[in-house]
């Protein structure tokens, strides 16, 4: 497996045409390496859930060329699409849960036909636990809070040990304790299973997980220094 799991090179996305259209990504570099943490923040509207989309190969690549855990995405077929996205995990604002199973069974949904059922059930047990919800398993997501829902989607998206995490505002709608379970569980990843991940977001209490800090701007990305670097800090030392 190379050692950067996003390799991101001269990459331009635009929206709509003639007089309308309008272009979110300039010429865009970026390379996230295996165990790495990448925070892109950036105003509303500035792209990141676009830079987000066609990571994950949910969106075609315009301009320029990007390979994802070693594949290049242009012409990637369905099938290669598909078992892209198998080996990442995704973390939406949406949450995306099946309303007719539980928590417990959403999170399991992920191992289904990779590990014994068994297995999965245990796994999805301590994953949740992980993130305080030990005693949520047997909710339903309509039994749920916005934030626990979040924290499930996560606790789906972890599960099957990605080799990449993309993760789009995941700990935005989270009061302070469970963000803090949702930052360490995404630096444990990286940190114990040499998983990258990519993370856009506004929430600044994410910025003292990364490695790097990106700003989004413009339809370009520029390393941050100053300002959200001494936020960086902050949280550090709180």
């Amino acid at each position: 497996m190379p050692a950067n799991r996003i390799d991101m090179r001269a990459v331009s996305h635009s929206f709509g045409s003639g007089p309308k259209r309008r272009q979110v990504l300039r010429a865009v570099d970026l390379q996230v390496a295996a165990g790495e943490v990448v925070v892109v923040t950036g105003a509303s509207g500035a792209g990141k859930t676009t830079l987000l989309t066609l990571c994950g190969a949910l969106r075609s690549v315009q301009e320029g060329e990007v390979h994802v855990l070693g594949r290049k995405l242009t012409g990637l077929g369905p099938e290669g699409q598909r078992a892209l996205r198998s080996c990442i995990g995704f973390i939406f604002q949406s949450h995306n849960l099946l309303d007719a199973l539980s928590a417990g069974q959403n999170v399991v949904m992920s191992l289904l036909g990779v590990v014994p059922f068994d297995e999965a059930d245990r796994r999805a047990g301590a994953s949740l636990a992980s993130l305080g919800l030990a005693s949520r398993y047997d909710a339903f997501p309509e039994e749920l809070s916005g934030g626990e829902k979040q924290r499930v989607a996560v606790a789906r998206a972890l599960i099957r040990q990605p080799e990449l995490v993309l993760a789009d505002e995941p700990t935005a709608s989270l009061d302070n304790a469970s963000a803090t379970a949702v930052k360490e569980a995404l630096r444990n990843v990286a940190d114990q299973s040499a998983c990258a991940v990519l993370v856009v977001t506004h929430d600044a209490r994410i910025f003292d997980i990364a490695d790097r800090i990106l700003r989004l701007t413009d339809g370009a990305l520029q390393e941050v220094r100053g300002e959200l670097s001494n936020v960086v800090r902050l949280n550090a030392s709180a």
